[in-house]
């Protein structure tokens, strides 16, 4: 065991009680203590291109309709009428939110009407009213809404802190990979049987790759660090000095060969997880044994391959932001935005999950998965949420390998057998993190000391 002594936060020995995971009477004090407070991602700026256009979001008890107003404005208001509490809008039966353009939102109760900037235009036989309705008390209430990254954020908190001030120091350090110009290759959800924390936690470490992806292990050690970093944490792969750029998701094989096991890794996970790489990505990699000579050192044949896919992309009207290796490095593979969103980052590509409460009942959530891209400007897919269940073919293999531990761990944390988890001090000290923090806001459930 290592006697070193720790250099940076939350990195002694700590475990966590289960009661976040398992306890209903936590689950419920969450609406008020965390979810009314904590910047939530909700949808893409790309998403509402034209005035009209909108969409919902839910969480627990409330409901969000998200609108573009103008040009350059986007709002959110709580998804009830003033009058009597109905929605405006209502998610079909096993979707997982509404969309649409409208031009005012009417209520299907009695027909009261508001205007896209939350004003109530109509109040049927409004006359009956001799005193009381005004303005204030009519109109829809409205929720703190702004952008980063490309992404929408909502916060039910008035009084909450600006989104910018939230992200840090997420937002600078992924700042320079300009994210709001990736747009969707797919995107997928599915109501798991676990809590969303435990959702989150199955990728919020490299940890367990060697057990849980064994066969990622032919190309190379996934091993990796995870830090700390205030509300937020990131995690990286180790890596030897002089390849900082392979702490982050565009990163060699190793072995005998780099140019071979580059490839060979490029095209498994193409293959098995439509993940964190692309088409281009994996053309050049397999250029490499033709346009390199055996023997090529490892950290040139990482620049050849990323400056060839770069040029490849150029080519075709993709344009990747330039970002020096050691912020690459820095940066690492993924960043957790507290309390429930993931960033899984590269130069032209990146991976990112979600996962939030299906009501109160501690052992479901609702889980997401996406996959973003740089395209030719107009070229991208059209997409939209599919639900794709556990055992859907269109998970690949790579995926359902972690879909098999969270419903197993959700089941596991309410032996009696079991004291909670005891986090890897170096390598899982993102999941320690995330319960630092839920403790700040829940007032309960705060890491201990393990020893």
């Amino acid at each position: 065991m290592s006697t070193q002594e720790p250099t940076e936060p939350l990195s002694e020995p700590l475990t966590i009680g289960v009661e976040a995971y398992v306890s209903e009477e936590y689950a419920r004090a969450e609406r008020d203590k965390l979810w009314g407070r904590v910047w939530q991602q909700v949808g893409r700026v790309e998403e509402l291109p034209r005035v009209g256009d909108y969409l919902s979001y839910d969480i627990l008890d409330d409901s969000i309709i998200v609108v573009r107003t103008s040009a350059d404005t986007i709002r959110a208001y709580y998804n009830v009428c003033s009058h009597r509490g109905r929605p405006l809008v209502d998610t079909p039966p096993g979707a997982r939110d509404t969309r649409g353009r409208r031009r005012m939102f009417v209520c299907g109760f009695h027909g009261w009407r508001y205007n896209l900037e939350g004003e109530c235009t109509r109040v049927a036989l409004g006359e009956d009213w001799p005193c009381g309705l005004n303005e204030q008390n009519t109109r829809l209430a409205e929720v703190r809404l702004d952008t980063w990254g490309g992404w929408i954020w909502i916060n039910l908190d008035p009084e909450c802190e600006p989104l910018r001030d939230y992200l840090e120091p997420a937002a600078t350090l992924l700042d320079p990979f300009r994210l709001q110009n990736m747009r969707y290759r797919w995107r997928r959800w599915l109501v798991f049987d676990c809590n969303w924390k435990t959702a989150l936690e199955a990728f919020m470490e490299t940890y367990h790759v060697q057990q849980t992806h064994p066969e990622f292990m032919t190309y190379g050690s996934f091993l990796g660090w995870s830090r700390a970093q205030g509300k937020h944490s990131n995690i990286g792969y180790d890596a030897p000095k002089g390849l900082d750029e392979n702490q982050a998701k565009l990163r060699l094989g190793t072995g005998g060969d780099p140019r071979v096991s580059t490839a060979d890794l490029q095209n498994f996970t193409w293959e098995n997880a439509n993940t964190n790489t692309t088409r281009t990505l994996v053309d050049a990699a397999n250029r490499l044994v033709d346009e390199l000579p055996e023997g090529t050192p490892a950290d040139q044949v990482l620049r050849h391959w990323l400056d060839s896919a770069r040029r490849d992309d150029a080519a075709r009207g993709v344009v990747w932001p330039t970002v020096a290796p050691e912020a690459v490095g820095k940066s690492g593979t993924a960043w957790q935005i507290f309390p429930n969103f993931q960033i899984g980052h590269a130069l032209n590509n990146m991976l990112c999950y979600g996962a939030r409460p299906y009501g109160y009942d501690p052992n479901k959530c609702i889980f997401e998965a996406a996959v973003y891209e740089l395209y030719p400007e107009g070229q991208e897919p059209q997409t939209e949420w599919e639900f794709t269940p556990v055992g859907d073919p269109a998970w690949r293999t790579v995926l359902p390998q972690d879909f098999s531990n969270m419903a197993a761990v959700q089941k596991g944390m309410k032996a009696r057998g079991f004291t909670g988890p005891k986090p890897n001090p170096y390598r899982e000290r993102s999941i320690v993190n995330l319960h630092h923090n839920l403790a700040r806001y829940m007032g309960t459930g705060a890491p201990r000391d393990l020893t």
